[in-house]
């Protein structure tokens, strides 16, 4: 495509400013030559024949602003607006492209990690010398299939639902920052239906089995304080590892003679501030005050012999379920949802950015209304069946 600043003389004896637009040509049935023309009339006019020094000065004004209409125009075309690509940048290594934008991301320490993890996938998938020259549909769709049919975790299993999800948005997202830095000549990604995302199984204790879990007895202490803290407060591994006394305020009694509990913590995965009220029962597993700096939950590990201590404290409370430290944050979200605690607070206590992350616990709850409905004992009752 060429672009040109044209003028154009009109009736009235002033001369209009346009941009023309040259898409090249075609032949049409009858073999004549057509050519692809397309135009932007900027309502600027210049006076034809200016001869006193206003017009002449209203008229190099007018071209300046014409110009400059011009040069933002074809700067557009480098952007893809019109589908023509930047050839030096078409030349651009995909996977050179592609760790650039996920090192954009290393701050984001979350999504770093998926960027990275979606990256691996494909480096297997992708040779290295595949350029945004040689990006296309098929090349997209292709990488759709590895991910559903040839990808496998580190334990040699098929990638979950949930994270060929993660990964082709990833990968997407790569894309779309192509299109718009003008790598691409066309938003190739739009065309392609990414993955849905699965429901995945969140497992969680009910209030009788928290209860039989607290009066078992477990190997490691330190782990069975802290878990309990978890299922009691919400509070995520990760954040519960790093506590420290100083994030621990104990802020006295308030008018009902009810002692007061918080922690003010910042959130290690989203890194926002939490100001969280706890209860006493869970400012009891906290155990004495130590020095400020000092963490909270002193060695404390989490390993895979850890998470064996926790199946073998469950079995021993005579829980059958998978359960693992993360269950205890499911745990305390149903069970506020069960006992009156509406869904915003629920999200916020959780720290989730979005209230569409806590409904899920809501799902959980409705489904157990209605298994509850069918709990009660069938009735030997004389009555005239009707259909239903």
């Amino acid at each position: 495509m060429k672009v040109h600043l044209r003028k154009k003389k009109l009736k009235s004896g002033k001369t209009s400013l346009y941009i023309e637009y040259y898409k090249g040509h075609k032949t049409t049935a009858e073999g004549k030559i057509k050519h692809l023309r397309e135009f932007e009339y900027l309502e600027l006019y210049l006076t034809t024949n200016p001869t006193k020094v206003s017009e002449k000065k209203k008229n190099k004004e007018q071209l300046e602003l014409a110009e400059q209409i011009l040069a933002i125009r074809k700067a557009s075309i480098y952007q893809g607006k019109y589908k023509i690509q930047n050839n030096s940048k078409g030349r651009t290594s995909f996977l050179d492209f592609y760790e650039e934008k996920k090192e954009e991301r290393y701050q984001t320490k979350g999504n770093y990690d998926n960027w990275d993890a979606a990256q691996k996938h494909l480096e297997n998938y992708c040779p290295n010398h595949i350029s945004f020259n040689e990006v296309d549909i098929d090349f997209i769709k292709g990488f759709k299939k590895y991910l559903d049919t040839v990808a496998v975790t580190k334990s040699n299993k098929n990638l979950s639902q949930n994270t060929k999800h993660t990964y082709f948005n990833k990968f997407k997202a790569a894309m779309r920052a192509a299109f718009e830095e003008g790598y691409l000549k066309e938003n190739l990604i739009a065309k392609v239906k990414g993955f849905a995302m699965g429901e995945s199984k969140r497992e969680y204790l009910t209030s009788d089995e928290l209860k039989r879990l607290a009066k078992t007895p477990c190997n490691i202490q330190v782990f069975k304080d802290a878990f309990l803290f978890s299922a009691l407060t919400g509070i995520r591994w990760s954040d519960i590892h790093k506590l420290t006394w100083s994030e621990v305020r104990d802020e006295g009694i308030d008018k009902s003679d009810n002692e007061i509990f918080r922690i003010v913590f910042k959130q290690k995965k989203t890194e926002g501030m939490e100001y969280l009220y706890i209860s006493k029962q869970a400012r009891r597993l906290l155990g004495k005050r130590s020095e400020p700096k000092d963490r909270v939950f002193t060695n404390l590990r989490y390993s895979a012999y850890m998470n064996l201590q926790l199946l073998r404290w469950c079995m021993a409370a005579g829980i059958s379920k998978h359960i693992t430290f993360h269950s205890a944050r499911h745990t305390n979200a149903v069970l506020l949802l069960e006992n009156g605690a509406d869904i915003y607070t629920v999200s916020k206590r959780l720290g989730h950015k979005e209230i569409r992350t806590t409904e899920i616990y809501a799902k959980i709850i409705d489904k157990k209304m209605k298994e509850a409905a069918n709990l009660v004992p069938k009735l030997d009752l004389d009555i005239l069946e009707t259909a239903v």
